[in-house]
């Protein structure tokens, strides 16, 4: 069975949304399984359906409003740097209404059920073998995995909205008795999941550069440092979680092609840019593209050094 997974990332997703797209329609890979965290999450039942033009539409299109019910950012220039700074009237608000986070993102669980219907989520089950997406349940301490196939639609539409929630800047959310948040607390890129499921063949679509070699611009507040210093806890969640599936593909002998970004995309994937996030996509498209020549063309030298 071939598996994609798509790690998590925000805004990021429009370019693994590129890659997905180059390796669907171009490199005809059909997959029996679908596994996400967060933004990929959200992804992965479009790609289920093989409707690349809506998934393309939804991420080349939304902006903060789509995802934030309250937004707790302001976003800032200088020259090609962003940087996010706290939103004091939002956040004050919050503390008044007794929330324990920043922000909300109800719009965006209007924005699932929205642009997913009822009808798509059944086709999904029936076209793939499972979709699953990636959970932190905080209250029990432990990662969870739902699948498509162990729920009803409006608990599924939840379960994608609940792995996206990245909190203290989004809504914490009850379920069952359980307080649950955004699924890379435990699992940004779920390829072990993925083999214990009985994938043979992985792609894993990372959203983060294989050698960081750029500089993160640190907060000058307390609030963009806490973005900050949560990046950076997620970031060594990822090594973690890309060494335990190397691991796991090498036990079970499993074919793993892992497809990271180029370049360091943004720094706070939190904001939702419709320019950037085109030019994401085009340049995911294209990344997938040449890896697949520079593929290609080392099977050809290794054939004729064979020869």
């Amino acid at each position: 069975m071939r598996a994609l997974v798509i790690s998590g990332g925000g805004s990021k997703g429009a370019f693994a949304g590129g890659v997905a797209q180059y390796l669907i329609e171009e490199k005809k890979h059909k997959y029996d399984l679908f596994l996400g965290t967060s933004t990929g999450s959200l992804l992965i039942p479009y790609l289920a359906l093989g409707n690349i033009p809506k998934v393309y539409d939804i991420y080349t299109n939304v902006k903060q409003s789509t995802i934030f019910s309250v937004n707790p950012f302001v976003l800032r220039k200088k020259g090609d740097r962003e940087f996010v700074s706290i939103n004091f009237f939002n956040t004050v608000w919050q503390f008044i209404k007794h929330k324990r986070t920043f922000g909300e993102s109800k719009n965006l669980r209007r924005a699932i059920r929205k642009n997913f219907s009822e009808a798509e989520f059944n086709l999904a089950k029936e076209r793939v073998k499972d979709v699953v997406v990636t959970v932190s349940n905080l209250t029990k301490s432990r990662t969870e995995y739902k699948s498509i196939n162990d729920f009803g639609y409006e608990d599924f539409c939840d379960w994608i909205w609940i792995s996206c929630n990245y909190v203290p800047f989004m809504s914490m959310v009850t379920k069952n008795e359980c307080e649950y948040a955004d699924g890379g607390f435990g699992c940004i890129v779920p390829i072990r999941e993925a083999i214990k499921r009985g994938a043979t063949e992985v792609d894993a679509i990372i959203l983060e550069s294989e050698n960081m070699e750029h500089n993160k611009v640190l907060g000058k507040n307390p609030f963009s440092l806490m973005v900050n210093l949560f990046g950076f806890m997620l970031d060594q969640v990822e090594k973690h979680d890309v060494i335990e599936g190397k691991l796991a593909a090498i036990n079970k002998e499993v074919s793993l092609n892992l497809y990271y970004t180029p370049s360091k995309l943004t720094e706070n994937s939190l904001i939702f840019d419709k320019k950037l996030m085109t030019a994401w996509w085009q340049q995911g498209y294209q990344y997938a593209q040449e890896k697949d020549r520079k593929t290609q063309e080392n099977k050809i030298k290794h054939i004729d050094l064979a020869g």
